[in-house]
């Protein structure tokens, strides 16, 4: 009977052991970073020469209600990286709550920038912001708004630390004086809105604020190391929030969000989600992964109808960042991620050498594509 005894008991002791053995503990983001995929495994090989950070958010809906579930990959908001066109998302939501007040004009009031030569809508810029990352549309939706109302509202609210402190891709971007915008309040009656005269930027202390061995200067290398402190200036941590405010308003009060009417949240949560194809641009240049990092930034392939993506990209300077919620509406998978990498080997900024295509956006594709198989089969 003692023997039995003991054979039952080292049999349950095996089974508990196998059973502990099994259960992986790691959070999501370490089981997919420790990926043997290779277009992940390249990056963690060489991490901190990439100068990844990444933050998932796992989404839990119970009983109607809505819970996060967040995990950070080095995200650091002292740690610099430039985040490129990125800063257009809370310059879209920024122009939807200016119109808010002012009297008789709305997003789809027609106007022109003094000196431009289009004559466009806010609805319209707002919308190629999002579509294929419209420089010129935020340079006037900037122009709309000025430096100091930007950042005013922007440090306002507890998103995190942020500074929107110049244009992008144009001569003299960090002109403090705005350009006056020409509204029409019917087809042949104009009034002008006026410029604004706004603070000069302060450089920012922060650690990697100088980068790389040297730069490009026209078509001189000037062998020292790039300076961003005067550059904008948007981390993981802040995107990551200013998302959340957007796509779940419900969960924050009005003192934690910028604060837009249901139908201006539809509008820009709808223009978020658009490819490019469906606002009017060619196809072949404008794929639907053009401004879709995760999941299919590596492929000119069709997104799936059931996919839906509400995000904001960013490059340059050899830098690629996103931050997105990613819903598929057929398998009822959703999630929330921010990410950066910056893929600048022989660290010459302004050179246009950067490795976007062999390491960039299969890194980030894949990471996407990797978190989203995990949120699905754990769903299962």
């Amino acid at each position: 009977m003692l023997i039995r005894y003991i054979a039952f008991t080292l049999l349950i002791l095996l089974i508990s052991c196998d059973s502990q053995e099994k259960v992986d503990t790691r959070s999501p983001l370490e089981i997919v970073l420790a990926s043997q995929n290779p277009n992940i495994k390249r990056v963690m090989d060489s991490v901190h020469q990439y100068a990844v950070q990444i933050k998932f958010t796992q989404i839990e809906r119970k009983n109607g209600k809505v819970s996060f579930k967040d995990y950070n990959f080095q995200v650091d908001s002292t740690r610099y990286f430039y985040p490129a066109s990125t800063v257009k998302f809370p310059i879209a939501l920024l122009t939807l709550s200016k119109l808010r007040g002012i009297q008789g004009i709305d997003r789809n009031t027609k106007f022109y920038v003094e000196g431009d030569t289009l004559e466009t809508t806010f609805a319209r810029e707002i919308e190629k912001v999002f579509a294929v990352s419209d420089n010129h549309s935020y340079n006037r939706l900037f122009e709309f708004l000025g430096q100091d109302y930007i950042n005013r509202e922007l440090t306002r609210i507890p998103f995190g630390p942020v500074r929107i402190s110049h244009r992008v891709s144009t001569p003299n971007s960090d002109e403090i004086t705005t350009r006056p915008l020409i509204i029409y309040q019917n087809d042949s009656t104009t009034t002008t809105l006026p410029n604004t005269i706004n603070t000069s930027a302060q450089p920012l202390a922060l650690t990697e604020i100088q980068k790389g061995l040297g730069y490009m200067d026209g078509d001189s290398l000037i062998r020292e190391a790039f300076d961003f402190s005067l550059k904008n200036y948007y981390p993981i941590e802040t995107q990551h929030q200013f998302l959340k405010t957007v796509i779940f308003p419900e969960k924050y009060e009005s003192s934690e969000k910028i604060n837009l009417t249901q139908d201006q949240l539809d509008f820009v949560r709808t223009a978020m989600r658009t490819l490019p194809k469906n606002t009017g641009y060619d196809v072949k240049t404008y794929y639907d992964g053009y401004c879709k990092f995760f999941m299919y930034g590596d492929t000119k392939e069709n997104i799936p109808e059931n996919i839906k993506i509400y995000n904001k990209v960013g490059d340059a300077y050899g830098t690629l960042t996103d931050c997105a919620y990613i819903h598929d509406t057929k398998n009822n998978v959703e999630f929330m991620l921010t990410a950066t990498i910056m893929v600048n080997k022989n660290g010459i900024f302004n050179d246009n050498n950067y490795e976007y295509d062999e390491i960039g956006f299969p890194f980030m594709a894949d990471l996407g594509r990797e978190l989203y198989n995990y949120v699905l089969n754990h769903k299962k």
